[in-house]
């Protein structure tokens, strides 16, 4: 069994981070809720979102103490400390910078850095990584992420993100993905909160 509040807790219920990125502050809560209710227990809003702070602030009020709240595209140790000072635990990042992933994991976060090669994963996990994102996912195809897993430690998470459909995940998880980080597939700014349920219950389902 994964210890408490690790990223593999997190993921046991749902092996799924919704990436939030271009949301609005008034439509936050009502669609982490609403994707709460579905099963998600990753949320991810990217820094590059308006007013990602404050709707970071907001959520980690709003959401169950069991969902794992944080930021994509982050890039600099301010803004981890940023994060985190607003309510965060959870660091993604789409590159492998090693002296950013121990900052994060130093002030008790949970990281999640991007990789697109094996010397990125090695080098993320060896700098303290809680998992990888494999971004973006078409550079780490099922048959090199199968390839990744016959040299990769056995207890290491590999998560593909970019461009991950419902019909895609079954050929990820059998080479050994043991979830998805979803963006545009699952929330596109304009969308309604029936748009987004919509799209999340068809991941749901698809990963039944």
């Amino acid at each position: 069994m994964p210890t408490p509040n690790t990223l593999a807790t997190y993921l046991s219920k749902l092996p799924l981070i919704a990436i939030l990125r271009g949301i609005q502050l008034h439509e936050c809560e009502e669609i982490a809720l609403g994707l709460y209710q579905q099963g998600f227990r990753c949320v991810e809003i990217p820094l590059n979102s308006p007013d990602a702070l404050r709707s970071i602030g907001l959520l980690s009020q709003a959401l169950p103490a069991d969902c794992l709240l944080g930021a994509g595209t982050v890039l600099t140790s301010e803004q981890v400390s940023q994060v985190q000072q607003a309510g965060g635990r959870l660091i993604v990042m789409p590159h492998t910078d090693v002296a950013l992933i121990s900052f994060a994991r130093q002030q008790g976060m949970v990281c999640l850095p991007g990789a697109a090669t094996i010397s990125e994963a090695f080098a993320a996990l060896h700098a303290g990584a809680d998992g990888l994102k494999l971004f973006p996912s078409e550079s780490v195809p099922p048959s090199v992420l199968k390839a990744w897993r016959t040299v990769l430690p056995a207890d290491s998470l590999c998560l593909p993100v970019g461009g991950v459909k419902p019909a895609g995940m079954h050929a990820y998880l059998q080479a050994g993905a043991n979830g998805f980080g979803l963006g545009a597939s699952l929330y596109q700014p304009g969308w309604s909160v029936q748009q987004v349920m919509h799209a999340a219950s068809e991941f749901v389902v698809a990963l039944a």
